[in-house]
């Protein structure tokens, strides 16, 4: 029995009709992301949107060392936004960040153990739920080092988005920190993927390719042209995912790897070696709520 709300979900990350969603969760017998190839492979599914999901509330907060060369990025879960914006839980999730960049963090189990204000921070974040009586979870962390180069943040509306990125270069400058700074700025709108096409794990690529297959024989293209279909979709589908290939979000006229090529000329060799995009919440299933079911389980409406 597929539901309503799985229907409804499938909708908003395909933007395809309901029927035709109902349809594609019945031959993929519930799973969600064969129902997306599905719609995709019929050209039903305008994309494989990943923006359905159900975001927690917290914080992301980030922290660059001074000298540019140390950085993390981490994730601060409590149950509201009131709190989120609380002025100690903010505090709380960047002094986290603090400790985490100025350590060797591997991960999140880590970090909780690491001394923070003459406690732990798992205890400093158990100390703040008893002060504001709100279940909070620090959920996790990257650290990232930059022994040649340096590494840039950016924190997009209030700890909704964090990005950091690191750049391989011998000018460790505030104007390479603000390229690498505005590439962060493009991250944090455009979420891309992938660094560049070498990084797309071959999966994804098969996956890809086969769905772009589907499409053009479905589209009655002849056999001996689908191939160069395919590739020509694969270049395409490049340019969306992959951070260098992605038109630069200040200048549309750039791609990100055109972008660093031009600034390169004013400030010396300046390469992009990784990026890592934390956005609140995204993964957690939230519980749907139903209160007019519950207030009426309350009163024994139901029986």
């Amino acid at each position: 029995m597929i539901s309503a709300q799985v229907v409804k979900e499938l909708r908003e990350k395909t933007g395809a009709g309901m029927m035709d969603c109902k349809k594609a969760l019945t031959e993929a017998n519930g799973d969600m992301e064969k129902a997306i190839d599905i719609l995709r492979e019929k050209g039903l599914a305008s994309a494989a949107k990943k923006s359905g999901r159900v975001a927690s509330e917290g914080v992301i907060a980030t922290f660059v060392t001074e000298d540019k060369k140390h950085a993390a990025v981490i994730e601060l879960n409590c149950e509201t936004d009131f709190v989120s914006s609380n002025e100690a839980f903010v505090q709380l999730a960047n002094e986290i960040a603090e400790v985490a960049a100025k350590s060797e963090v591997k991960d999140v189990e880590e970090l909780k153990a690491m001394e923070l204000n003459g406690t732990t921070v798992q205890d400093a974040v158990t100390n703040l739920i008893a002060k504001l009586g709100e279940n909070m979870s620090l959920r996790r962390v990257i650290k990232m080092d930059a022994p040649d180069g340096l590494v840039s943040s950016y924190i997009h509306m209030g700890g909704k988005i964090g990005v950091l990125v690191q750049v391989k270069t011998e000018n460790t400058s505030d104007e390479v920190t603000s390229v690498a700074r505005d590439i962060a700025m493009h991250v944090a709108a455009l979420n891309p993927q992938f660094l560049d096409s070498t990084s797309v794990d071959a999966d994804t690529i098969a996956r890809e390719r086969e769905i772009y297959r589907v499409q053009a024989l479905n589209e009655g293209k002849p056999e001996k042209i689908v191939d160069k279909m395919v590739d020509g979709r694969m270049n395409k589908f490049f340019k969306e995912v992959c951070l260098v290939n992605q038109m630069f979000v200040k200048n549309p006229d750039l791609s990100i790897e055109g972008f660093l090529k031009e600034e390169s000329k004013k400030h010396g060799e300046i390469a992009l070696v990784n990026f890592v995009r934390f956005e609140k919440g995204e993964g957690i299933e939230k519980e749907v709520v139903d209160f007019a079911a519950e207030v009426a389980a309350q009163m024994g409406l139901n029986k």
